[in-house]
């Protein structure tokens, strides 16, 4: 039997994209069908957030996530750009946000078609990979074509359902905290949350529990 969960991720979020390309192989490996949920970042839904965390969160992250990385084989670099547009140096969120509305946006749309986490996977790979100017050419178009999908599509329904696939992503963060958590990434499985990349086999060992087995050949 198939199990299910969901996966809630943000496109700004290095944990989220240290996370997903484990839990893709997870999904490939082993019988469970993991649904992506994206949401907006804390930059979005808490932009005074930053500012009130403790001086050295910033510099403890960047730390930790280079580390995850390189412990992992993960490629990794910072974002360039950014998806949030943010004074590094205030930690400040700028009011025009460019980049996280179309992505989150397109990352619904390939929820929609049951492609989200390939989709998230190869467009996260491009942001925190190491690719410059990710947001323009053809990368995303060619990421979009690794997961099975149509960018000019996506970007199309983006568009013109913007309103739809914003209360579908807002149900999704209601969803995240009916699940017992906040942050991202998340994995909720049977109605218990596994927050952070570090509780991937944790949470592999607890879909063992309820029977989950590898695919077949």
């Amino acid at each position: 039997m198939t199990l299910s969960a969901d996966l809630f991720f943000s496109f700004r979020s290095p944990y989220s994209y240290l996370a997903i390309g484990r839990y893709r192989s997870m999904m490939e490996e082993w019988d469970v069908d993991i649904v992506l949920r994206p949401v907006y970042p804390l930059a979005v839904r808490e932009p005074d957030f930053f500012e009130r965390n403790h001086p050295n969160w910033l510099r403890y992250t960047f730390t930790d996530m280079f580390r995850v990385a390189q412990f992992h084989g993960i490629p990794f670099g910072p974002p360039r750009p950014d998806p949030i547009v943010q004074n590094v140096m205030t930690r400040q969120i700028a009011e025009d946000q460019p980049y996280i509305y179309r992505l989150t946006r397109l990352g619904q749309a390939a929820a929609r078609r049951g492609k989200g986490l390939a989709f998230a996977h190869e467009a996260a790979a491009l942001i925190w990979g190491g690719a410059e100017n990710w947001h323009e050419g053809e990368h995303l178009a060619k990421a979009a074509e690794r997961a099975g999908l149509d960018l000019v599509e996506l970007d199309a329904e983006a568009i013109s359902e913007a309103e739809g696939l914003d209360a579908e992503i807002h149900a999704n963060q209601a969803a995240l905290e009916a699940g017992g958590h906040w942050g991202v990434p998340t994995l909720v499985f049977e109605g218990e949350p596994f927050f952070g990349q570090d509780r991937i086999e944790m949470a592999l060992w607890r879909m063992q529990q309820k029977g989950l087995e590898k695919r077949s050949a």
